[in-house]
């Protein structure tokens, strides 16, 4: 963003008046943003965390969290977001609903606009807000979301073992998906819309030599069947010539491999990301390169996206600003 934005946009925030004035603003929940909050909270920040637009992250979608340390029988992913919330509050934690809108972090006291509305002024400000799996958009996959559609194999591959699954995608997330898949399920099918692989070669080649992968180009998904849980896949073939073949496919399990969208978009103003809108951290800290706000979870991680990853980056972020406001006085 130019200087000359950057300027307006300080003047119409500051034209708001006098915010809310706190120490420790957490922004988006979740395990990074809850973790965060329970270590601020202990570090006597009395951190004010907003829960976004969907509390508790994308673990309140999940029914069961087996690979979380602390949970030998598992837990439903909204018991344990409620399990987080409750432990942050009982340090003092000041839970609040709403996300932010717009932010001017141009000077030392960092103003955070709430709704649209509410105006918070923060010395400190730990930014939370995760990323969206992409998905398809058709009405059968919300229904089977759950129980049978996943957007994380390495969460969910687990409950599919021995069974057949489809990966949609082309390009290095969906190549990964697969192969992962694969040391756990029967059978992997992988479908492609175009007729060619946009992953890297080297994925390519070891896609290819899987033996229980079936990739099946110039396919686009119809429609996903069953009664409670997925049974079977329709698929649209292009058979060339502008002319298409429906076929069905029984599986399990269907996931999605087309990325994910970072929930950046109000902080990139300011705060630097890379090409798909993850924010940017210096070294192995939580520091991003505006002083005094930090950035954990699936925000700024690309790469293992998994909730006690995101929990240990939450309290990597508490800590950088505990460290940062102490240096402050």
């Amino acid at each position: 963003m130019g200087a000359q934005k950057q300027q307006e946009q300080s003047e119409k925030i500051s034209a708001m008046g006098e915010g809310e004035k706190i120490r420790c603003l957490i922004i988006g929940s979740g395990p990074a943003g809850y973790t965060a909050a329970i270590y601020a909270a202990r570090a006597n920040l009395s951190p004010v965390i907003y829960q976004g637009i969907q509390p508790g992250g994308q673990l309140t979608t999940t029914t069961e969290v087996e690979n979380f340390p602390g949970y030998p029988e598992g837990v439903t992913g909204p018991q344990m977001m409620e399990d987080l919330q409750k432990q942050a509050e009982r340090f003092g934690t000041d839970v609040r609903y709403g996300s932010a809108t717009d932010v001017d972090f141009s000077g030392d006291i960092h103003k955070v606009v709430i709704d649209g509305e509410k105006l918070i002024e923060a010395e400190a400000v730990i930014i939370s807000t995760g990323a969206t799996a992409k998905y398809l958009g058709l009405e059968s996959e919300e229904k089977f979301r759950a129980s049978g559609v996943s957007a994380c194999a390495t969460c969910d591959g687990f409950f599919y073992k021995g069974m057949d699954v489809a990966v949609v995608g082309g390009g290095d997330t969906a190549v990964e998906e697969a192969l992962y898949l694969a040391s756990l399920c029967k059978k992997v099918y992988l479908i492609v819309r175009k007729d060619h692989l946009r992953a890297s070669q080297v994925m390519q080649d070891r896609v290819n030599r899987a033996k229980n992968i079936d990739i099946l180009y110039k396919r686009n998904t119809k429609e996903l069947l069953g009664d409670k849980v997925l049974q079977e896949a329709v698929f649209i073939k292009d058979m060339g010539e502008e002319t298409e073949q429906e076929e069905r496919i029984k599986i399990d399990g269907f996931f999605l491999g087309i990325g994910h969208t970072p929930n950046s978009a109000p902080f990139s103003k300011y705060v630097e990301t890379n090409e798909a809108g993850y924010i940017n951290t210096t070294g192995k800290t939580s520091k991003t390169n505006v002083p005094g706000v930090f950035a954990c979870g699936d925000v700024q991680d690309h790469t293992y996206r998994q909730a006690v990853t995101a929990a240990g980056s939450g309290c990597m972020a508490a800590i950088d600003a505990e460290r940062y406001l102490g240096e402050k006085e």
